[in-house]
Parts: C-alpha cells; structure tokens; sequence
C-alpha cells in the first residue's frame, strides 16, 4: 500500500460527514546548491573548441531544484542546472543518492534534470565519446562536482517542504534572442510559418511558487529560448552566461542579499526550444569585413575572415549582462504583478526509453499526400556538423547547408566508422561524416536509446526532451501535446519543452529544416524523421497519462562507466617559489583610493584550483570593514559582530579570477583576482581574501588563505 500522510488518510476517512475538506493546493519544496566543475585546466562543453580550456571563473554553477507534491502525495521534481546539457549516469548517481535517503520517492519517472546548455563551463560528464572528447575523456571531477550539487539542491528542497500554490503568467521579451538559420526555418511551410510572428519564441513562461496564503514568494521556474553562448569560444572563464546571470540577478533581488547562492528564495532560467534562437542579435558578419554572411551557408568571400554573429555589447561580457537583464526584467514584472492562472489538478507523470534505431512511425508525405511509414536510423553527423554555427563557428572548410561529401573527408570518417549504403538512405539528404552509430570504440560514441518523459502538474505539462529541438520543433511537440490531452482527456493544458533533459543527444530539427542541412539539421542524429518519432512519442506518453496506463519502461541505456577514458591528468603537486608561501599576496591594492568603476587587481601565490573546488565557499572574498569599527576599536555595542563584512565573491558577476601556471616542472601558480567597484559599493575600508588548497608531492591537500593590505574607496 502507498505511503499516505495522517492528514490525507484523516480527511479521506471523515469528508462524507463534512469534517474535513482536501485543499487543492500543493506541497512545495524549492532548493539551490553550488554545483561548479572544475575552472582549471578542463575543456568547456559546447564549442567543440580544443584550446577552451578553464582558467577560472566569472559565475558560478547552481542547481535550482523545484519539489511538486498533490493531495494524493503523487511527487515531481524539476531541477535545472548551470550545466551544458544533462548525462544519463549523472541522473542515475543522483538517484542512487537519493534513494540511500529517501527510499524510492525518487526515481526516473518522476525526477527532471535539465542543463542550462551554458558554453562555458567544464565538460566530461556524459560518458559518450563524442561529447567528452574536448575534455579528453571523461572527467570524475566535474562529474561528482554535478552529482552532489544536484543532489543536495533536491535534498535542501525535499527538507523545506510546504503548503503552497503555483501561478502560472507568460510575456514576451524581444531583443533577446534571433534565428541562427532563418533559411532552415523558411523552409517549414508558409501556413504554419504564418501561425506565428516570428522566427524564434519570444514567450517568457514563468511557474511562481508561493506559500498557501499567497505571501511568501518561495520561487520561479522561467522558460525562454535563447542559447547561453553571449559568451563566445575565446572565454576561459567559467560562467552560467546569459541565463545563469539572470538568475543570479532575480535571485539576489528577491533574497535582499549581495552574495549569490544566499537567500531562501530560488530563481531559474531553464531552457526549453532553443536549438536555432541566439542571443547574438547583431546577427552575423564577416570577421574582417564587418559585411552580411552568406545566409545559406553562413560563410564569407576568401580573405573576409569566419562568419559569426555578435551583439547586442560591445563585448562578450556585455552582451551577457544586457541579454541577461532582459531576461531578468521580463521575469521582475510578471513577479510584482502577482498575476496569472492558478494551477490546479492532480500530478502526474510519465516515462519511457525508447530506441531510436528501431522506431516506426506513420507519417504523412507533405509532397504526396500519402501516408508513410519512417523509421529511425542510426546516429550519424552531418558535413555542416563540421562548419559549426555563427555563434561558434567550426574549423577547416566546411560549410553550411552542405548536401554532397568529399572524397577525402570519407576516407577520414571511414577510418572510424564507416556507414552502410542503408545508413546513407536513411540520413539522406545529410552527407555523413561520422558515423557515430557504426563506430566500434569502446564505449558508446552516441547514444541510441534516449529518455523520454512528460510531468503534468495539474494543467501545466514539463515535456522534458534529451535534445536542443529547434524554434518549429518546440513548436510542433507542445501542439502534439495539448492536442493529445484534449482527444484523450478533453483537458486544455499549458504545455513547455524542456530542453537537454536526462540525457544529451544533439539535436533536433523539423523534417523540412533537416532537408536544408544547416548545422542544426546536420546534428540531428537519427535522421529526417527524428522529430516525427518524438511526436509520436509524446502523444503516447499524453495518452497514457489521461488513461492511467502504465508504461513499459523500455530498454535501459547501457552504463560504460567501467569503459571511460580519461586523458586529462590530476594535479600531481604544487609549488611555490624561494622566500614566497602559498598565501602571499604578490600584487597588492593600490594605496591612493579607488572609486565607483575601478577595478581592484591583487594576485597571490597559489595551489591548483582543482585541489579543492570550493563548493558553497569561494575561492576569494572581497569585504569591508563595517562602519562601527572604523570609528572605534570598541566592540561592547556590536554584540560580537565580526569586524569585516563579506559583499562579494568569486560567485558575484563583479569579480573575476584568473589562474596563472608560472611553472610546469616546479608548478608555480598564481591567481589573480579582480573586482570592480560597483555603485553599490558604500564607502570605506576593504580588503580582499584568498582561500585555496596546495597538494603536497607526497600526498595530502592542505588548506592556506592570504589577505591583502587594507585599501579605501570613496
């Protein structure tokens, strides 16, 4: 028999007398922990970009997790995380660890875990080949980093449970994102191109949480689709971009704090659709040039330089912040209106594995009018895969919206893995250049079998997807959803994608975006008809919902953890130079006073940031002597307050860190640090500290901090 609370199981048993009335909120639980990877020395995940290494950090990584519970004690969980995409094994240790906890409350079916699909943060996570290989393998480090941030953001949320409502409110935020591939989307038909105004989603949907009286607001879950690639592929920060700092943003306004990862209240931007929309709205130009790309093959005259957008800043960093306070206002004023529709109804969920390879469905040919019967092919990257897109653009010469191979990249694709002439059929119009399905490396070099899941909190439904589904695709499955609620449930529902949820595999674009084979198309792995598989999908996962059928679970991914390659080394040992220590500031403040726009630079020897990733601490901390002990040594009237107050962190959108290797045969390093004075920052005395770990060549990790001379503000 399920668990059933005393006061369900009282009501339950007194209601026909008029003792007791079951309320129709919720319980709710919202939770926020430090998840950061390792910001040293470890490839990023998005760019594919070899040479983006870490080399420390600007924003910090969090887990945002949100708790749903009904009267029935029927539970869902939706976490989202400043992480490139989800890994199948990531969510599986998080379970582990919760069940060790909790039993089986958690499990699969019910639980979300959905990446930002920031580009700037560590990667080897996933425990496939072609997703790991920027790191060179799998990296335990940054795995374990998200397995216990994750986790314990769910924990902090399950122990903080409580009665609660949800409201649902949506607006529309422009300048904030574009279409990378207008020439893909135009390809989709003109009735359902005229369905809509423009070529990305300018919807903010946002679920505010609040306790039963409507008081206290607990969180907001915000869905808008745009990439976090403001940060461009020469960053080697580690940074949750445009959406990470809008959330850091909410978060510190609502929690009235000025140090991120405080305050009870929890803010997320998640990521939904966003597989072709950009925050890069200058839009594409010529490196040299400054001129119009190409638009179909997003390339430019030789000698103009690479294609790639920019904007709206003059630099990266500003573009994050202007993209990021956008997103923040948006959700700012649906916040203050208390508006919106009241969620109500039952949770439900539900959840299955599917093999892509081996799906058939039926599909009805838009140049005959007949009705067909696709399938699923193996996983295979396009020649455009090879060019990149405009916000990241790739190497060598590759193209764009490339439908004809080359002789010589087959013969290099061939030596990996070489497709069968079905396989060819299959992907057609998409010219092969890894045939990551054939490939007979160890482990697996891309997934077969994905996850595929629907949340549906009262009349609000998470349809969590393994995949960054372009602007027609989101489009596409949240219609196939509602439509599929109303036939079997006769229910109107409020539908949302979630995107790169419990797995990554790429991309997915709508059959005729694929046929224009821009990079998005490219990426799409199991052929033409991949989204029409996910459809199909759907609507079954909606009808077993509104039926109450219970779904096989289908075939489980297989776990090569056992088969991991791990070519990024550990730190071995730290050093320090003769007559310095670990601790020692080596570029002090300036003595004459800074003001308001100043940027405060210090640097101090240090150990490996990798020794100690410093989670729900920091590496730095900038503080201010408060006023009191300015004026007076006494601390009779402070009631043993400490002297210097914390107003910023290495998690603070106003600081930077930086790690510098001086020597790789004695390893000597240093970190510098830097702040700039914000117009918050009161007048006064301040001092900047340094926090770290040195490894000893002959075993152990040790603590040290240093601290810099006293320095003014005006």
């Amino acid at each position: 028999m399920a668990k059933m609370s005393f006061r369900v199981l009282f009501c339950a048993l007194t209601v026909i007398v008029g003792l007791c009335e079951i309320a129709t909120g919720y319980r709710l639980g919202v939770g926020r922990a430090d998840c950061t990877g390792p910001p040293v020395e470890i490839g990023f995940m998005g760019y594919g970009e070899f040479s983006q290494r870490g080399q420390g950090i600007h924003l910090r990584q969090y887990a945002r997790a949100f708790i749903f519970e009904d009267e029935r004690e029927a539970r869902v969980v939706f976490v989202s995380a400043d992480a490139g995409m989800m890994g199948h094994a990531v969510k599986r240790d998080v379970l582990k660890l919760l069940q060790a906890r909790y039993g089986d409350l958690y499990r699969f079916e019910n639980v979300v875990l959905s990446g930002s699909h920031s580009h700037s943060v560590p990667s080897g996570f996933l425990m496939s080949y072609l997703y790991d290989i920027a790191s060179l393998g799998f990296v335990p480090q940054n795995f374990d980093a998200l397995v216990e941030g994750i986790t314990l953001a769910i924990v902090r949320a399950h122990e903080g449970m409580r009665d609660g409502r949800l409201f649902l409110s949506e607006t529309t935020v422009q300048e904030a994102n574009i279409n990378r591939s207008p020439s893909a989307y135009e390809n989709n038909p003109r009735w359902e191109r005229d369905q809509y105004r423009d070529y990305t989603d300018k919807r903010l949907v946002q679920l505010r949480l609040v306790d039963r009286s409507g008081d206290q607001l607990l969180g907001a879950i915000n869905w808008f689709a745009v990439h976090p690639t403001s940060m461009n592929k020469t960053n080697r920060y580690v940074s949750s971009d445009n959406v990470g700092y809008a959330s850091v943003l909410l978060e510190l306004e609502r929690n009235g704090v000025r140090v991120p990862g405080r305050g009870e209240f929890v803010g997320a931007f998640a990521s939904t659709n966003l597989g072709d929309a950009s925050p890069n709205i200058m839009g594409p130009k010529c490196e040299k040039t400054g001129l119009p790309c190409d638009m179909l093959t997003s390339s430019c005259p030789a000698g103009a330089g690479a294609c790639i957008a920019s904007g709206p800043g003059k630099d990266m960093f500003e573009s994050t912040k202007i993209i990021g306070t956008r997103l923040y206002d948006a959700a700012t004023k649906l916040l203050n209106a208390q508006g919106g529709r009241e969620v109500t109804g039952p949770i439900k969920f539900a959840h299955q594995f599917i093999d892509m390879t081996e799906q058939k469905v039926s599909y009805v040919n838009p140049a005959t009018g007949e009705q067909e019967t696709v399938h699923g092919c193996y996983p295979a990257m396009g020649y455009s895969f090879g060019a990149g897109t405009t916000d990241g653009p790739g190497a060598f010469d590759f193209r764009q919206a490339t439908l004809t191979d080359s002789p010589f990249w087959n013969t290099a694709r061939d030596i990996l893995a070489e497709p069968t002439p079905e396989d060819k059929r299959c992907q057609a119009p998409k010219p092969i250049l890894i045939a990551s399905g054939r490939a007979k490396f160890s482990y697996e070099v891309q997934p077969k079998i994905v996850p595929t899941q629907l949340l549906l909190v009262g009349d609000f439904a998470i349809a969590a997807v393994p995949a960054e589904f372009t602007t027609m695709s989101g489009r596409r499955l949240r219609a196939a959803v509602r439509q599929t609620a109303l036939e079997a449930a006769n229910q109107e529902i409020t539908v949302v994608v979630a995107g790169l949820s419990n797995m990554y595999t790429s991309y997915v674009a709508t059959p005729e975006e694929y046929a224009i084979q821009r990079y998005e198309g490219a990426s799409t792995l199991y052929g033409p008809h991949t989204l029409t598989i996910y459809l199909e999908q759907f609507r079954r996962l909606m009808r077993s919902i509104a039926h109450g059928e219970m779904l096989a679970p289908g075939p489980m991914p297989p776990f090569e953890d056992d088969k991991q390659i791990t070519l990024s080394t550990g730190v071995v040992f730290d050093g320090h130079p003769f007559g310095w220590y670990f601790g020692d500031c080596k570029l002090q403040p300036k003595e004459t006073p800074y003001r308001r726009g100043d940027v405060v630079r210090v640097m101090f020897i240090a150990g490996n940031p990798r020794n100690n990733l410093m989670h729900e601490r920091s590496y730095f901390t900038v503080e201010r002597l408060r006023a009191e002990f300015e004026e007076t040594n006494s601390v009779d009237h402070t009631g043993g307050r400490e002297e210097w107050e914390v107003i910023a962190t290495d998690a603070n959108w106003e600081t930077k860190f930086k790690w510098h290797r001086r020597s790789t045969l004695f390893a000597y390093s240093d970190i510098e640090l830097e702040w700039e004075v914000t117009e918050l920052a009161d007048p006064g005395t301040y001092r900047i500290q340094h926090f770290g770990y040195w490894r000893y060549i002959l075993g152990g990790i040790f603590p040290y901090n240093g601290t810099t001379r006293n320095f003014t503000v005006e």
